[in-house]
């Protein structure tokens, strides 16, 4: 045999082929544990729930007026077209604010479903701006924590807070702007406010008696069992409302609504709903009635001029304001006195309107 040269390379025997056996899996060892399944765990709750994916775009603006006896809501495209709307309870404003928030998540729910978006909620985007005009937001300090609070609910990109009555007197108000004037509600309680053209405003303090305030429907259902019963046991003139207040509760004396009310049968909320028994009294001419419903219409034309006055030097000649009343103690256009409130009121041009 030759042997090979240095430059080249030895042969190699022919490989042998390979074969593979095949695997098998050992049994674990007695001592290991059994494998536990695996099980998905559960979001931490600090974590928000995703948000639904609307097949739109979103409403421009979601608008609240949030009232002590009524809440409204709607849904409102950019182009102004109205989407849905819903109406719930009231609201006590700051004084209960996870009430506040509760009533008006509820009814601002209704209102998306109705116009096929996902519910409002912690978290889910409804609109892109939230306009709120609520009761009981009567400081400015109430507005911020309003408007904090309803940011962090999620429902829009911004939000704007604001007194109800500032709702009052845009309602009153037609064109794009600016707005301006002065505008009087008057539902559970009364309240004020003008609007300069330089967007000054006056305000009252509206919380109450306290604050001077006469006029609400609350106040005014006071006077109705107080003039009632003074009828009946003889302290007061004789007056239909005797008798239309205790049959609105369904008693047979005045005595008895008393009663019901010192043991809470009846509510002091039902006090509301004596409003349209006053207009409808002193629709029949009734000395007394009427003379409760004359007192009211005077606080709005005392109200109204004194809030004008404090802006006097913003308004331009020539402009009106608006003074916008409604709800309860509007509940009966017929016996109010334009010719009074007008004469009382000008410039202003006065809109009495009911709920």
């Amino acid at each position: 045999m030759s042997r090979p040269r240095d430059d080249q390379p030895a042969r190699l025997p022919p490989a042998e082929p390979l074969t593979a056996e095949p695997l098998t899996a050992e049994p674990l060892p007695a001592w290991l544990p059994p494998a536990e399944p695996l099980t998905a765990e559960p979001l931490p709750a600090w974590l928000p729930p995703a948000e639904p994916v609307p097949a739109g775009p979103l409403p421009a603006v979601l608008a609240i007026d949030g009232g002590n006896s009524k809440t409204d809501v709607a849904l409102v495209a950019a182009d102004g077209t109205l989407l849905a709307s819903a109406r719930g309870p009231g609201v006590p404003g700051m004084l209960v604010p996870e009430e506040t928030i509760r009533v008006l998540g509820s009814v601002a729910r209704a209102a998306a479903e109705q116009a096929g978006l996902p519910p409002a909620g912690p978290g889910p985007r409804i609109a892109v701006h939230l306009e709120a005009c609520v009761a009981n937001a009567d400081l400015p300090e109430e507005e911020r924590q309003l408007d904090e609070a309803l940011r962090a609910a999620g429902w829009t990109d911004t939000t704007h807070v604001a007194n109800d009555t500032f709702a009052v007197l845009r309602a009153g108000l037609d064109g794009p702007g600016p707005h301006w004037g002065v505008a009087v509600t008057c539902g559970a309680g009364i309240n004020c406010v003008g609007v300069a053209p330089d967007g000054r405003t006056a305000r009252y303090l509206a919380v109450g008696p306290l604050s001077g305030d006469w006029g609400g429907g609350h106040g005014l259902g006071q006077e109705c069992v107080r003039w009632a019963i003074r009828a009946e046991d003889g302290r007061g003139p004789q007056t239909a409302l005797r008798e239309a207040v205790a049959a609105h509760f369904g008693e047979a004396t005045m005595y008895d609504v008393a009663v019901g009310f010192h043991t809470g049968k009846i509510g002091g909320d039902a006090l509301l709903g004596l409003v349209p028994v006053l207009f409808e009294v002193a629709g029949a001419a009734d000395a007394v009635a009427l003379d409760l419903v004359r007192r009211q219409a005077g606080e709005v034309c005392v109200m109204a001029p004194s809030a004008q006055a404090r802006l006097r030097d913003a308004y331009l000649p020539g402009h009106a304001a608006a003074v916008v009343g409604r709800s309860h103690a509007a509940s009966r256009r017929d016996t109010r006195r334009p010719d009074a409130l007008t004469s009382a009121t000008r410039p202003a041009t006065i809109c009495v309107s009911g709920s």
